[in-house]
């Protein structure tokens, strides 16, 4: 079965067939510079990683292309409110940005290009919109004939005559028709500026990301994604500008996910419930922030909350515990386990439900069950009195490649720990033979103190670091 792809361009599931066999151009819109990111940014990074990760797992070569908006009214704001300059503050929080995406397992695009970057070939994109008559300058300002453009309307499925409804010229505008969007703006006096045919100015946010899906993927790309609230008008703008100009479709397939809620509400700045993935992984581990997202189908509405991530955390902690147990039983093992073939066809029957379920428009939601299914197995498994080394080999493997395409790391390299606190483990285990449950309990409570965490299984005590957050 093909890779079935929901397309919000023709609202339905298509199989998903690349431009050139074995290859994948694909951009997804990034984030405007002015603070750290929201949870609600954070959703697009994981859940399109995500995608990347399994279409290179499927073997695909993928060419993952985001953007960084650098220049933008919120950040010149931003820049005015605490007195710097607007790039030392894109700076500081494009290196932020990489910080918090990294500490979530999202890979680095093949390409973060920035509009301050791509400044030439905006202002050239915009020039050759004015020589096709799609475009018209006004004082300095440059405008986007909307309605020079037939198939405007047709990712959000909105026709004109809906779209001009309630829309009307401010004070101040120079626009044509009221339905005309700006390409490029005309500085204010203090602002910076770049030099342009049509005057100093900067361009607007819907041409950044055409000139630079036009620049690093060409006229037509396989996959342009991003969060939902981008549908309109963004990735409509960028349809009329760049379909305008080259005249073939942008993108074959538009993918867009679902909203975060908080607390069971529409996550808003403008109402003040927005967190900062900044801030959250101070409190839990990153890849169960991870976990939380990846659970759930990349176009449904999700809820965040502290108990929905401590859910994560179990969840989690459940596979991490099973792989662990998985690991020391191999070291173990004298491949002595009965029914080989019949656990190794099990396996394969959960990696290929897996498979079933990716392919199924990325349901990671489903993926994700599947997954515990093999780890319920596991677990049965690891009752055995005896076991195969295959059979554990394989396990671990299909967790492997799982975890790979969902972006988490189940294997933990075992550093030595220090002496004292290999003597604290053993004391523990003395005082548990001992009956001394106090002693026991004591010495769990000081280890903890010291970020290392004891897991008390049929194996034996394993131990973790928990980096002084919950999970």
């Amino acid at each position: 079965m093909s890779i079935q792809v929901y397309n919000t361009l023709n609202r339905k599931l298509e199989p998903f067939k690349s431009i050139e066999e074995g290859k994948v151009k694909m951009y997804v819109c990034g984030p405007t510079v002015y603070n750290y990111i929201h949870i609600g940014n954070a959703r697009p990074a994981v859940v399109f990683d995500m995608v990347r990760r399994y279409l290179q797992y499927r073997g695909y070569e993928v060419t993952y292309v985001s953007n960084f908006t650098d220049v933008d009214d919120k950040i010149i704001k931003a820049a005015e409110e605490m007195g710097e300059d607007v790039l030392t503050i894109a700076e500081r929080f494009i290196e932020a940005y990489h910080e918090d995406t990294e500490a979530l397992g999202v890979q680095k695009a093949d390409v973060h290009p920035r509009v301050t970057e791509t400044m030439p070939e905006i202002i050239s994109f915009i020039g050759r919109l004015v020589d096709k008559g799609y475009a018209y300058e006004s004082e300095g300002d440059v405008y986007f004939r909307t309605r020079k453009f037939d198939e405007y309307g047709k990712l959000s499925q909105q026709s004109i005559e809906d779209l001009q409804l309630g829309t009307r010229i401010q004070v101040g505008e120079k626009k044509e028709d009221p339905l005309d969007f700006v390409l490029w703006k005309s500085a204010k006096p203090g602002e910076i500026y770049w030099e342009s045919p049509w005057g100093n100015g900067r361009p607007g946010w819907h041409i950044e990301c055409s000139a630079m899906v036009k620049k690093y993927l060409g006229d037509t790309i396989d996959i342009h994604a991003g969060g939902q609230d981008l549908s309109f008008p963004h990735h409509e703008n960028e349809i009329a500008q760049s379909e305008a100009l080259n005249e073939k479709p942008m993108a074959n397939y538009w993918l867009h996910n679902g909203y975060i809620n908080i607390d069971n509400e529409k996550m808003s700045k403008s109402l003040g419930n927005f967190i900062l993935v900044h801030d959250i992984i101070k409190k839990f581990d990153p890849e169960v922030v991870r976990f939380f997202i990846v659970n759930a189908h990349y176009r449904s509405p999700i809820n965040f909350s502290d108990e929905q991530l401590t859910s994560a955390k179990n969840g989690l902690e459940r596979i991490k515990t099973t792989y662990s147990n998985l690991q020391h039983r191999l070291k173990e093992t004298v491949d002595l386990g009965k029914d080989k073939e019949k656990w190794l066809n099990e396996i394969e029957k959960h990696h290929d439900q897996f498979i079933k379920e990716m392919d199924d428009d990325f349901n990671s939601a489903n993926a994700v069950a599947s997954m515990f299914e093999l780890i319920k197995m596991g677990n049965l498994y690891l009752r055995e009195d005896h076991t195969n080394k295959e059979v554990l080999e394989q396990f671990l493997k299909r967790l492997d490649d799982m975890s790979f395409v969902l972006g988490m790391e189940l294997g933990e390299e075992e550093t030595l720990l220090d002496e004292e606190i290999e003597s604290l483990i053993q004391e523990r285990i003395n005082a548990r033979k001992n009956r001394d449950f106090a002693r026991a309990d004591e010495i769990r409570d000081q280890l903890k103190e010291k970020d290392i965490i004891l897991e008390d299984t049929p194996q034996g005590t394993r131990w973790k670091r928990c980096n002084g957050r919950e999970a």
